[in-house]
């Protein structure tokens, strides 16, 4: 039986709690959260007990789930981590690149499993492409999400648009060869939209555009390979691959275009989009691998690659504001 301890159980832990009861083989031994109101909500809600002090929670736990705000994150892993527990944090990995270096060499030296709750991973339109080889040579990224002041602690580029890092880095097999990047707060002040422009070593190129102040919602990926597209709807949990047919295609629509070097014949195809619920599946990943003593899906260094890149964006982002004003 996994002990589990949840650190923050605000609108999101929330859904840690309702996912954390349903998976079998764990027991939520109780929860720690500053809020009175929400606290004794939660405590009648969910039948768990308010741990008032956290280090008391992290004792009696084996593994930690800490879903507080980001500036919290260091503090709570740390504490984990040193007292041995395996931790389940949200995205940011931290606060600052210092707080995220010094939480992976931690965690590299205790053993201990280390997740970073970087969803859409899990999400079922991605992994609707598991198996198919991935090798885009240019990716066009479009968050967009109405504003809402949770999460605004942190810039729309660490809030939403590292998310779409994850993904971009975990498809992209090479090394970021330079970054451009503008953006400007209007809600906040830090940036509430931002449009970004990644190259790769390998010559692929990635742009991205995240706001957080849009009239509508769209969480879109669209990968350009060589003699296919594939899109991907996050949002709405569709895949779409449009590709030239090969002579094994057969259960396909398929329609011919001429083109300057002949007939092409043009597949699509939506693959079967799996029925889950990302973050329970994130948690159940997270519980597998404390049990099989293996990788976590998205480690601690999946997050600080992801952080590292968030931040140089930040980075050009301010110096284009510091130049133009």
């Amino acid at each position: 039986m996994l002990r589990v301890g949840v650190i923050g159980v605000g609108h999101l832990g929330k859904f840690h709690l309702n996912n954390w009861k349903e998976i079998p083989g764990t027991e939520i031994v109780g929860f720690y959260d500053p809020n009175d109101d929400t606290a004794a909500q939660v405590s009648e809600k969910y039948q768990l007990p308010r741990f008032l002090d956290a280090d008391l929670l992290i004792d009696s736990c084996d593994a930690v789930d800490i879903v507080a705000p980001t500036n919290f994150h260091f503090e709570w892993c740390e504490k984990a981590i040193k007292k041995g527990k395996h931790v389940f944090v949200e995205k940011p990995l931290a606060n600052t690149m210092e707080e995220a270096r010094q939480l992976v060499k931690l965690a590299e030296e205790s053993g201990i499993k280390f997740q970073v709750g970087h969803v859409e991973r899990f999400n079922p339109a991605f992994l609707a492409l598991k198996g198919m080889a991935l090798n885009p040579m240019f990716i066009e990224v479009h968050r967009l999400a109405q504003f809402n002041p949770r999460g605004t602690e942190v810039s729309v580029i660490l809030d939403l648009m590292i998310h779409d890092i994850d993904i971009i880095l975990s498809i992209v097999k090479s090394d970021v060869k330079s970054i451009s990047a503008s953006g400007v707060g209007v809600m906040t002040e830090t940036p509430d939209i931002a449009n970004v422009r990644i190259e790769f070593n390998n010559g692929c190129v990635a742009n991205l555009t995240s706001s957080r102040i849009s009239m509508k919602k769209m969480r879109k990926v669209r990968l350009f390979q060589k003699d296919s597209y594939i899109g991907i709807d996050f949002l709405n949990k569709k895949t779409e691959i449009i590709k030239l047919k090969e002579p094994q295609d057969s259960n396909v629509f398929a329609f011919d275009i001429e083109t300057p070097t002949g007939k092409k014949t043009i597949a699509m195809a939506n693959p079967i989009v799996p029925e889950v619920n990302a973050i329970k599946m994130e948690l159940e990943e997270f519980k597998k691998a404390i049990e099989n003593n293996t990788r976590t899906v998205v480690s601690e260094h999946d997050g600080y690659v992801a952080m590292d890149v968030a931040h140089q964006i930040l980075a050009k982002i301010g110096h284009n504001t510091i130049a133009n004003s």
